[in-house]
């Protein structure tokens, strides 16, 4: 059994997308801020007091990037794990999303500028390094990790579409192209469907 914790203003939308994508049943628990999401029964499972949360047979999985992978080699049925050829590129820019353009986006959105003479010190570089690796890569290939979409795209895609949406990234024709690939999926259509 998969218990989900998550609030629907937060990023445990990918989660959600991704559990929606595997296809196996699961129980939501929608938590609120300051509230439930800092109760002693739900620390108890993540002790930041920060959604998502799933708990899977005993094992608590936090972290957006780590339950796209958890679910996607978990439930392997679902094609969203990479194959052996696909698995370098995978982990490439799932940890990219969730190192440099986690990193780049929030810093954007919170009003930090890197100075250009500390650049080398944060792990992005600049917004403009991490927009500039996104847009190389995404103007050649259709997926992140090749012909074909996967976790990756769920975790790197969502993170896309929203900086476009919110303007912390900007709106190039390679990431429009890409998002207009993914949000057809019904999986994504069912949880941004679901939002009020």
């Amino acid at each position: 059994m998969i218990e989900f914790y998550t609030n629907p203003q937060s990023r445990g939308l990918i989660a959600h997308w991704m559990l929606e994508e595997i296809g196996e049943p699961y129980t939501l628990h929608v938590l609120e801020y300051h509230t439930s999401m800092k109760a002693p029964d739900y620390l108890a499972i993540n002790p930041m007091g920060k959604v998502p949360a799933l708990v899977h047979d005993g094992a608590i999985v936090t972290e957006v990037a780590a339950i796209c992978a958890y679910l996607a080699e978990t439930f392997p049925k679902a094609g969203l794990a990479p194959t052996a050829s696909e698995r370098a590129a995978y982990y490439r820019w799932m940890f990219f999303a969730a190192g440099p353009v986690e990193s780049a986006v929030t810093n954007k959105a919170m009003g930090f500028v890197v100075p250009d003479e500390r650049k080398r010190a944060a792990g992005y570089g600049s917004l403009a390094d991490v927009v500039a690796t996104l847009d190389q890569h995404l103007s050649t290939s259709p997926y992140f990790a090749g012909d074909r979409f996967t976790a990756a795209d769920v975790y790197a895609g969502a993170q896309i579409g929203w900086g476009m949406q919110f303007g912390t990234l900007p709106t190039l024709p390679s990431f429009s192209a890409y998002f207009e690939r993914i949000k057809t999926r019904s999986a994504w259509k069912k949880v941004m469907g679901g939002i009020n």
